[in-house]
C-alpha cells in the first residue's frame, strides 16, 4: 500500500488532504511542523510527502524538502510543495529545494 506523508500545520488542511485520499487505498501519516514531519519522513519511508512550505518552528518546508532529497534514503521519495504563495520566485525557490511538484493553495 503506498504511503503518503501529509506535512501540514493547519489541522483543518490535513483532514480535507486525509478525507480526500482515504479512498484511495493508501496508508496516510501526518505531522503537524517540519521537524515532527522530517523525523517522520525518516522513520516512515513514504513513496510520497505533500509538504506545506509556510510553517511556524524550526524547519520550514522548504527546508524539509532540501533535507528529504539530500537523504540517499529518501532521494527516490517524491514531493509536492504545497503553498498560498504562486508568484515565479516562489515556484523557483520550490524547484531550487528539489520539490518535484508545487501546487497552490486553495487547491
Amino acid at each position: 500500500m503506498p504511503r503518503i506523508l501529509v506535512i501540514e500545520d493547519q489541522a483543518d488542511i490535513r483532514r480535507l488532504i486525509r478525507w480526500s485520499l482515504e479512498e484511495g487505498g493508501y496508508e496516510i501519516f501526518e505531522a503537524p511542523n517540519g521537524r515532527m514531519g522530517l523525523d517522520a519522513a525518516r522513520t516512515l519511508r513514504p513513496d510520497l510527502v505533500l509538504l506545506d512550505v509556510m510553517m511556524p518552528g524550526e524547519l520550514d518546508g522548504l527546508q524539509v524538502c532540501q533535507a528529504v532529497k539530500a537523504d540517499s534514503a529518501l532521494r527516490h521519495v517524491k514531493v509536492v510543495l504545497l503553498t498560498a504563495r504562486g508568484q515565479a520566485r516562489d515556484r523557483e525557490a520550490g524547484q531550487q529545494a528539489g520539490a518535484d511538484e508545487y501546487l497552490v493553495k486553495p487547491f
